[in-house]
């Protein structure tokens, strides 16, 4: 399909790729279905960046409310995956902030105690400096490789998201021999 990868999803109708745990819950207010988010997820991240299209083939016809439905439920679900993520990138950044000022603190006390300890010869400020000056090189290191690596795979899962809730949805309903396109 215009030199796209389809990614192909079987089910016999429309319902079937939503969660079943509340058997009550309107139709509106089910999640996909785990198993088939996965599967999305893992098809895409395979492909890398190849361009590509969510295809439902589905045994059963639906109405069209039913199609736009599940085609706003892929977009929405991975559009709050993507938000999600990009919470989750921003706590560890704002953690790393807080790593680095208690660092630099840490650094500040070690130094005024080691200006102390040259005037008194004292034990206790020596077992201080150098605890202190442990502290802070633990604490700005960690603050050092969450800024250089540990951001990396959130920006990743954003992206790849990102991919997703933009991705060309389509049905395709068989019908005996008879097939019957449907997009977004």
């Amino acid at each position: 399909m215009d030199g796209k990868i389809i990614i192909d999803i079987s089910a016999q109708r429309i319902e079937d790729l939503y969660d079943n745990f509340d058997k009550k819950a309107q139709f509106l207010k089910k999640d996909l279905n785990q198993e088939l988010v996965e599967y999305i997820i893992d098809s895409v991240s395979e492909i890398d960046k190849e361009p590509f299209v969510i295809q439902f083939n589905l045994e059963v016809t639906s109405e069209k409310e039913l199609i736009r439905r599940l085609v706003k439920s892929v977009n929405t679900f991975f559009l709050y995956m993507q938000e999600l993520e990009a919470k989750k990138m921003q706590e560890m950044i704002r953690t790393s902030i807080i790593l680095l000022f208690i660092g630099l603190v840490a650094v500040t006390l070690s130094v005024l105690v080691n200006e102390i300890k040259l005037v008194s010869d004292k034990i206790m400020l020596a077992v201080l400096a150098e605890g202190l000056t442990v502290a802070a090189w633990v604490s700005l290191w960690e603050s050092l490789a969450t800024f250089l690596i540990k951001w990396m795979p959130y920006k990743k899962k954003i992206v790849l998201y990102k991919r997703i809730a933009n991705a060309q949805v389509q049905c395709v309903f068989s019908k005996k021999n008879n097939k019957e396109f449907c997009e977004n």
